[in-house]
């Protein structure tokens, strides 16, 4: 009886375990498909799309015009430096690596800070291709100092440069697309948009603010079927902390520890062409520490805010020592 009990278990087993390969098979199959699927859905998208960058001429701007070209995009590259610009097109053009086929950039020389100048290139960008499908705003400044020693001229230029400037841009596109009931604004943010460290306040500042616009411009967009992308990268491997402006204006001039260890901007890029072919709504693109601090600040605060005084502290003392 022993022996027959035995051998029954290990037939039912056998016949258990015949019955879940098939299955597991089955949804890694699928799942296998799924990301196919999306793969050509992502690059059916961006083939042949108008896609407007901002602050092409360097850094992250710089890596996703190249990967977006290569991904069959028609750009339009903006930025306040022509020659620089420029140089990208002759650069792109001369770019074999690709398998699509690819579009000869256009290029718009224009200051995010002047508001008259976003109204004529505003109507230079249309003029290219005669639409916009993706707005990059990628275009920004960066900023280190203390807040009492930091005037006010300073704030307002962080926010003319990395949220009026780019809501305005957006705000002169969008009757376009709207006209078309097609289009996609993506806002290059930062963790700082959601998370505030000691010694950033303006650059942190400008960046809540930008995201809290595009997120209301996500749902009121929703009705025109124009999809709305907040991007939030960790530190990047750029010249962002060398070009950041200081309490009293001046050029910091120092890439910061921080920044020097960051991600390279080729890798982020990638990362966003994945956000925008995928049409994923808020991307946080950053290590496990920065994104562990997001959540902490929405379900410890208490402890977050000791973290940061200390963070705080720390800096303080390491700039006087």
């Amino acid at each position: 009886m022993v022996m027959e009990s035995l051998l029954k278990v290990k037939i039912m087993d056998f016949i258990t375990s015949m019955a879940i390969l098939p299955l597991l098979f089955g949804c890694v199959g699928v799942f296998g498909l799924f990301k196919l699927l999306q793969r050509v859905r992502m690059k059916a998208y961006l083939r042949n799309a108008v896609v407007v960058i901002t602050g092409a001429t360097s850094g992250l701007g710089r890596e996703c015009a190249r990967v977006f070209y290569a991904a069959g995009a028609k750009l339009v590259l903006c930025g306040r430096n022509q020659e620089a610009l420029e140089e990208l097109t002759k650069e792109l053009s001369a770019s074999l690596a690709t398998q699509v086929q690819t579009h000869k950039p256009y290029t718009v020389t224009f200051d995010l800070t002047d508001p008259g100048a976003i109204v004529a290139a505003t109507a230079e960008i249309l003029q290219c291709f005669g639409h916009v499908d993706v707005l990059i705003n990628n275009a920004g400044i960066s900023y280190r100092g203390t807040i009492v020693d930091t005037t006010t001229d300073v704030d307002k230029k962080v926010m003319e440069t990395n949220y009026f400037g780019p809501i305005a841009l957006t705000k002169a596109l969008l009757p376009s697309m709207i006209k078309r009931r097609q289009g996609h604004v993506v806002a290059i943010s930062s963790i700082q948009g959601k998370i505030s460290i000691p010694f950033r306040s303006a650059y942190a500042a400008s960046k809540h603010a930008t995201q809290a616009f595009f997120d209301c411009l996500r749902a009121e967009m929703e009705q025109y079927e124009i999809e709305v992308t907040v991007i939030s990268p960790g530190y990047i491997h750029t010249n962002l902390s060398l070009n950041a402006v200081t309490a009293d204006g001046s050029t910091y001039g120092v890439m910061d520890k921080s920044t020097a260890q960051g991600r390279s901007p080729a890798e982020v890029a990638r990362d966003v062409l994945a956000a925008v072919g995928k049409k994923k709504k808020d991307v946080i693109l950053g290590d496990l520490l920065p994104s562990l601090a997001i959540y902490l600040r929405t379900l410890a605060p208490g402890l977050f805010f000791s973290l940061m005084a200390s963070r705080a502290r720390k800096e303080r003392k390491s700039k006087t020592s």
